[in-house]
């Protein structure tokens, strides 16, 4: 793996344990990870490998038994939270993409994805400013006052990355992205998030079981027994 001078995600030795005594299960043994900026790496492996867990971690969500992490550069985990907001981590450093796009029924397309600024405290307008400018990179800008229902699926989905997006994180995690979508529209995710991550040098894991866009990963982490093994993925253009 070639040397990355200051990797937008750094993960060593990072455990996880549920439970105590006879019962305790690691669902995390040894995890080690390095994604630059503007990097789009997959992480797979059978259900119950740790995927799931790995990333809750990393969302700040669950906290890890022991490790390290570091998220743009900053020590976020070493041994324990090293941020004392993990709330303002996860808005501001973070974006979540989801299998489901999880959009507000009630608001409409620009203000499911002006909302997070407008509660980091950006003013209204310059946070719906942001949310059309990214609607209109992601060829949605047509829909920005539509209401998530009269979307389709890959189109709430393009719009849930917008959302992912908006704060500018160094960090994206998205979590089987493309798993309820055919594979025209499934590579189509993929072709976005790959310019995304370029454009905004943002790094992005992509938990996946989907064999159509595998493919496209030039780095794969595999999860086997709660450890990572890197292995070069094929990179084929989408």
């Amino acid at each position: 793996m070639a040397e990355m001078q200051t990797p937008a995600i750094h993960i060593q030795g990072l455990r996880k344990r549920y439970g105590h005594g006879d019962t305790a299960v690691d669902a995390l043994k040894d995890v080690n990870m390095r994604v630059a900026p503007g990097e789009v790496v997959g992480l797979i492996g059978p259900s119950g490998s740790g995927k799931s867990t790995l990333l809750k971690c990393l969302g700040a969500v669950i906290e890890p038994t022991a490790g390290r992490m570091e998220l743009g550069g900053r020590n976020i985990y070493d041994g324990g939270w090293q941020i004392p907001d993990l709330r303002a981590l996860r808005r501001d450093s973070i974006g979540f993409v989801f299998q489901a796009p999880y959009l507000i029924p009630f608001l409409d397309v620009t203000d499911n994805v002006a909302l997070l600024p407008m509660l980091a405290g950006r003013p209204n307008a310059e946070a719906r400013q942001r949310a059309l400018e990214l609607l209109q990179a992601l060829d949605v800008g047509h829909r920005a006052k539509a209401q998530p229902s009269a979307l389709s699926g890959g189109e709430q989905q393009r719009v849930s990355i917008a959302r992912a997006l908006v704060n500018r994180p160094p960090v994206i995690l998205a979590d089987e992205p493309t798993a309820p979508l055919d594979s025209e529209r499934a590579l189509a995710v993929v072709r976005i998030l790959n310019q995304m991550a370029t454009q905004f040098s943002t790094a992005i894991i992509v938990v996946t079981h989907d064999e159509k866009i595998i493919p496209t990963f030039k780095r794969i982490y595999q999860i086997r027994d709660g450890r990572t093994v890197e292995e070069a993925g094929e990179g084929r253009a989408v």
